[in-house]
């Protein structure tokens, strides 16, 4: 079975919040508090990749600061690149689980189900999600005076109650294998196995008032 590690990016800037990666999270930073998590659920290693290694220092065993190039570290960088980066640079087969610093009340055991699920055969990439607004079905696109559902044209009167469940990705959790993400490019797939997470440990951090709700909810506030 493949070795698991663990990655996890930190990026020195942030629009919404300057330095939220280094914030404290209760005893530990974010971007630590996902390492140590990764490590709890089992990995035998966590890769932080970063633009700011020098301002990093991991107080447990096995966990890795690789420097990260300024280029894919921009406000506007996506993930892909900077994974296919990294993952470029690891040899052997392994299963990657990439944790957002910015998903700190993900639980180990959310990590281990969702590892699980992607051992379990039949995806190419598992990541956790959590339930959203079902009217979304309701929405479409439009294009020269046309509207396209965006997946069923029943669905759009149809009552909200009646339409299927929707999920939304909370960027928490992502499991994958490194050599079908190298050799695909990115994360996109038609065979995507969810992890599913309450909307109260979905919390993304994005700007100060997204911190103090996950602060709150984690007790440390």
């Amino acid at each position: 079975m493949n070795a698991v590690i663990a990655v996890v990016p930190v990026r020195g800037g942030s629009k919404g919040l300057p330095g939220k990666n280094l914030r404290a999270f209760g005893p530990l930073p974010l971007w630590e508090h996902a390492a140590h998590q990764g490590l709890d659920a089992g990995a035998g290693r966590v890769l932080v990749t970063t633009d700011i290694p020098g301002q990093l220092a991991p107080t447990r065993d096995r966990i890795d600061v690789v420097g990260r190039d300024a280029a894919l570290a921009q406000d506007d960088t996506p993930m892909g690149p900077v994974l296919m980066d990294l993952l470029g640079r690891i040899e052997g087969a392994a299963t990657i689980v990439l944790l957002q610093p910015t998903s700190p009340l993900r639980q180990v055991e959310d990590i281990v189900e969702a590892v699980a699920l992607y051992r379990g055969g039949g995806h190419d990439l598992v990541m956790s999600v959590t339930p959203a607004d079902r009217g979304v079905l309701k929405y479409g696109t439009f294009d020269q005076g046309r509207f396209t559902a965006m997946r069923d044209q029943a669905h759009c009167f149809t009552n909200r109650q009646s339409l299927p469940d929707v999920m939304r990705p909370n960027g928490a959790v992502y499991v994958f294998d490194k050599d079908w993400f190298l050799a695909n490019g990115g994360f996109a797939t038609d065979a995507i196995g969810a992890h599913i997470m309450p909307s109260e440990r979905s919390i993304d951090i994005d700007d100060d008032a997204d911190f103090r709700r996950a602060l709150q909810a984690a007790g440390f506030a």
